[in-house]
């Protein structure tokens, strides 16, 4: 192995978790590396058929579901703090429903780049796990994360025709997790962190959209990412009590950085001032807005909603092992850490999940029944 792929700088403590480079194809060939297989995946991998889903079948996904976004809200107008601000003031009823589903448009793009990320990185790992178990999951996680690419996008067309680019905050993180050469980053990155912040973002839309055809399309990717975050969970079990302080500083440390970034730019409005120079509205005015509206401590108090997606990105990380006293005092300001210690291990989103499970178990059960299943 190579000096710049050695388990310790990857901290992969686990044999199951153990890395080649990516050219090192041969490594795959070895006789003896079929045989060495570990059964830590086989559940997640067993379950599949029990939540598989076709974006083009309209059996799963019907995406002719009327909804016009030129009169209709997709979420709640007292969800858009804009429209609760003076920005609204400024805007007739037209305006303020294509201001919130631009927005909305926005968070969708946000959701569809960041699902291609998740599939360029579950590809990448195809290429340097070494353990069959571990690769068969990461190809099986790609995917999924194809799908997930192929239902936003439709949906997305379906509503406006295009996505938004991918905002510059969250680009750089894609950027940085799916080309990083370390695992660790990889694999906390999108297993832990990714998935948390979707997890958040997905029951929240569940919650409170109006549109039926995306309230249905996340509870169907739902089902597919909590086995996703399983896969984060094993790596985190396995993993984090075999690491030494110093490795473990490394991972908090890391952790807590993407964290401050992500919460302080990921949803700002400097990430999409399109969408309001298309009304005339300058962005920094729209900022200061919202900030008389609400005060300074906004941000804090929306991260005391379940659904917030830093709220579940931080119980995540919580539940992981990864947050401990060395840095509480990242989180704390926001959030009541000991109150998150005390939620037990569920997470936001796990029942919504297990109901699409038992609705895609019955369409399956169908489909295996030879019942014709297409529109």
């Amino acid at each position: 192995m190579s000096d710049s792929f050695r388990d310790d700088q990857h901290i992969t403590r686990d044999p199951a978790y153990r890395v080649v480079a990516p050219d090192d194809f041969p490594a795959m060939i070895e006789v003896d590396r079929y045989e060495t297989r570990s059964d830590a995946f086989d559940g997640i991998i067993g379950a599949t058929h029990d939540h598989f889903w076709d974006p083009f079948n309209p059996v799963y996904l019907d995406y002719t579901t009327p909804f016009d976004v030129t009169k209709e809200y997709i979420m709640p107008p007292e969800r858009v703090p804009e429209l609760q601000s003076a920005v609204g003031d400024r805007l007739d009823e037209g305006q303020k429903i294509r201001l919130a589903n631009n927005i909305t448009r926005f968070r969708m793009s946000g959701i569809l780049h960041g699902e291609q990320g998740a599939l360029s990185l579950s590809a990448s790992l195809c290429d340097i796990l070494l353990d069959p178990g571990a690769q068969e999951y990461a190809a099986n996680q790609a995917r999924e994360e194809a799908r997930h690419v192929a239902g936003f996008g439709r949906y997305i067309k379906a509503r406006w025709g295009t996505p938004y680019p991918c905002s510059p905050e969250l680009g750089r993180f894609l950027n940085e997790i799916v080309l990083s050469p370390i695992v660790y980053k990889k694999l906390v990155g999108m297993q832990i962190m990714l998935e948390g912040l979707a997890m958040g973002a997905f029951a929240d839309t569940y919650a409170y959209t109006r549109d039926p055809l995306l309230k249905r399309l996340v509870q169907l990717v739902m089902t597919d990412e909590a086995f996703h975050h399983k896969f984060g969970k094993i790596w985190a079990d396995r993993t984090l009590p075999n690491l030494t302080p110093e490795e473990h500083d490394k991972v908090e440390d890391w952790a807590a950085h993407v964290f401050e970034s992500l919460l302080f730019n990921l949803t700002s409005i400097s990430q999409r001032p399109y969408i309001y120079e298309e009304f005339g509205l300058d962005p920094k005015w729209v900022r200061e807005a919202i900030r008389e509206r609400f005060g300074s401590n906004s941000r804090k108090n929306s991260m005391k909603e379940s659904t917030n997606l830093f709220r579940v990105l931080v119980k995540t990380l919580l539940k992981a092992g990864i947050i401990t006293e060395r840095t509480h005092h990242v989180y704390s300001p926001w959030l009541d850490i000991e109150e998150l210690h005390g939620e037990g291990d569920s997470m936001i989103g796990d029942a919504v999940a297990a109901e699409g499970i038992e609705f895609l178990r019955e369409i399956n059960r169908k489909r295996r029944g030879g019942q014709r299943l297409v529109g």
